[in-house]
């Protein structure tokens, strides 16, 4: 029988980084789970995010500004989530550095669960 492990979505935050940081925690052919450590970045000037798969995420710590190709913006602090539907274009304006913004997104088709 496997034993479970104890992990913890804060650890290594202190090991930052210039480079965005992506964290595969489950992954299955129809579900992505992952936490993402975002010290300050920005989607590039121009560049839109068109996913083939819905996402849920939560910003756990931190604050961010999302923004989508309809124009609304979206300004997110610890604890706050969005649920943004598959080919909902959107890019992410800022992410503070101090504290780091942890996000937990899930990725698949979860308009079964919304």
């Amino acid at each position: 029988m496997h034993t479970p492990k104890k992990s913890n979505l804060f650890d290594h935050l202190h090991e930052r980084s210039d480079v965005e940081q992506f964290d595969q925690l489950i992954k299955t052919p129809s579900l992505l789970i992952e936490k993402i450590t975002s010290t300050g970045q920005a989607t590039p000037e121009g560049a839109w995010y068109d996913q083939v798969t819905d996402e849920w995420v939560v910003l756990l710590a931190g604050e961010a500004t999302l923004r989508f190709a309809t124009g609304e913006i979206m300004e997110l602090s610890a604890g706050d989530y969005v649920m943004i539907p598959a080919h909902c274009r959107h890019r992410v304006d800022h992410t503070s550095k101090e504290p780091p913004c942890v996000w937990l997104a899930v990725h698949g088709d979860l308009k079964q669960v919304v």
